[in-house]
């Protein structure tokens, strides 16, 4: 006995290592045990979060985070890492601020500073009085009324009533009523106005002549968050006085005393610096070579840049990560790839876009816009200019998938209105199911970095992904802090992405493309009649 026994463990062993050589893994396995058993995702957020924080666009922090992304893309092993830059404006960032109502009691103040608004050099102090200058025609109620006063420009409201729980999940339900199919109208938007767009300067200089030695907008949401957004960051178009913006209910506060007349004043101390040594921003690049160099490449990008408050955590310190892990994922796993595989991490996002329309125009596609138009006023016009010149890259770039909808769950993606890629896409969620991943929507999403590969043809999307508190608390405000970040669901997301790109890469061909825009025929809608009817 004992020696039968002897005999088939030394078979056993003999045989253990063909065994163990002979067994075949599938790449999406492979993927799954690097993006969930090995992940890097949350220490790649809580380094960009904690440690480099808040990521302006070309500011210390975002300056930062350029060179350190770079370098573990290359710790990685990934080639042609680099950054490519673009006409941007100033850099901007704040040391300090500190806001307290003086009278007629001291009350220490929720505020945020606004970007790109100069410091005050030590402590001013000046009596609130509340004059909303919504439009150029209100100047001339205040003329005079202003000098040596803080001026509260918003009107104070009273905000809406929460009707849903300020952390939410995707149900199926949900899912399935946001599968539809947004038709195209025709072209017949609204004309954009880009006046008004230029009324931010045209009110700062009013305010400095007036002689008012600051400002301050309210919050657009309760419960003493602050955002502290601004659009005046190129250069020569910058502040011209401090700005704020204070929490809702302190600037409520604020409005109310100085109505009734108990003349509240207001100190302010702010230490902002201005940085115009270099007026480009830069996005982050870094691929994964294919082994077909005719076959072209696929893309995946999330933004780098966040505004100056919190630390950029979920919008998009989140994405970014995922996208850097779905990088290392497929590094690590030895996937080879037909197609290379690119991956970008823009800049300039919460100005317009800026950095993806950048790169578009640099190697996808020109659009006839207005050279001198930056920020909102490019991001607004630039979809709707004919034609679409093709770039050189027009041809080689197969695909483009982007996140930026804070760290939740995948729960499927937009397919833009490209009906063919549906069924590709619900074959490729299958492995994913059971994580939470099954919708693929018909319906168009848009404000980040897709919108403008899609605007030009390439197949380009967004994943959906579980809401969380990104809009009801996080998004843009001082607690957008890497504590507000889900890492099973952000594994999940590096998980699916690297499998997406892998697959995407792969495939014996490239993404059914949309036709390429061309200018709409004029909406077909009778009702209320054009002015050129009459």
């Amino acid at each position: 006995m004992r020696r039968t026994m002897l005999a088939f463990t030394a078979a056993l062993l003999a045989s253990a290592p063909i065994a163990a050589h002979s067994i075949q893994t599938t790449p999406t396995d492979r993927v799954i045990d690097q993006g969930t058993n090995h992940s890097e995702v949350m220490r790649i957020a809580q380094y960009l979060t904690d440690v480099i924080g808040a990521r302006l666009t070309n500011s210390p922090g975002i300056r930062k985070a350029e060179d350190w992304t770079q370098a573990k893309f290359r710790e990685w092993g990934l080639v042609n890492v680099h950054k490519e830059g673009f006409e941007f404006g100033r850099g901007w960032s704040n040391e300090k601020l500190a806001v307290r109502m003086v009278a007629p009691r001291p009350l220490q103040l929720v505020a945020a500073p606004l970007p790109w608004t100069p410091r005050t050099n030590g402590a001013i102090a000046g009596e609130v009085v509340l004059a909303p200058l919504a439009d150029e025609a209100a100047f001339a109620q205040y003329k005079g009324k202003l000098k040596g006063k803080v001026v509260l420009i918003t009107e104070p409201r009273e905000l809406e009533e929460a009707t849903e729980a300020p952390f939410k999940r995707w149900t199926d339900d949900e899912l399935t009523k946001r599968d539809f199919y947004d038709l195209p109208n025709g072209g017949g938007e609204r004309p954009f106005n880009a006046a008004r767009f230029t009324f931010a300067g045209k009110r700062d200089a009013f305010l400095k002549e007036e002689g008012a030695i600051g400002y301050a907008i309210m919050s657009s949401r309760n419960g003493k968050l602050v955002h502290g957004q601004n659009s005046q960051f190129q250069v020569g178009q910058s502040g011209a006085l401090p700005g704020i913006e204070i929490a809702a209910e302190d600037y409520r506060r604020l409005a109310r005393l100085a109505k009734m007349g108990a003349k509240p004043t207001l100190e302010i101390d702010a230490v902002n610096h201005f940085d115009d040594s270099d007026t480009k921003a830069y996005n982050i690049l870094a691929d994964i070579p294919g082994t077909d160099p005719k076959a072209g490449y696929v893309m995946a990008g999330a933004h780098l840049d966040s505004w100056a408050m919190g630390d950029g955590a979920a919008d998009n310190g989140a994405g970014s990560a995922m996208v850097m892990e779905a990088a290392r994922i497929i590094k690590a796993s030895g996937i080879k790839t037909k197609r290379a595989i690119r991956f970008a991490l823009w800049a300039g996002e919460e100005q317009g876009l800026l950095g993806s329309m950048a790169y578009v125009e640099n190697h996808v596609a020109k659009r006839p816009v207005d050279a001198g138009a930056s920020g909102i006023v490019r991001y607004m016009t630039w979809s709707r200019a004919f034609p679409i010149t093709p770039g050189p890259d027009h041809g080689k770039l197969a695909a483009y998938f982007n996140l930026d909808n804070g760290s939740g769950k995948i729960r499927g993606i937009y397919a833009q209105g490209n009906t063919a890629v549906m069924p590709i896409f619900e074959q490729w969620f299958t492995p994913f199911h059971s994580m939470g991943a099954t919708n693929v929507s018909a319906r168009r999403t848009g404000s980040t970095d897709h919108v403008f590969f899609d605007a030009v043809g390439i197949p380009a999307f967004q994943f959906i992904q579980d809401p969380l508190d990104y809009g009801s608390m996080v998004h843009h405000t001082d607690v957008d802090t890497f504590d507000h970040l889900k890492a099973d669901d952000m594994r999940q997301g590096a998980t699916i992405l690297a499998a997406f790109l892998i697959n995407a890469a792969n495939s014996d061909q490239p993404l059914p493309r949309a036709p390429l825009a061309t200018a709409p025929t004029p909406a077909d809608r009778f009702y209320p009649f054009p002015e050129s009817a009459h």
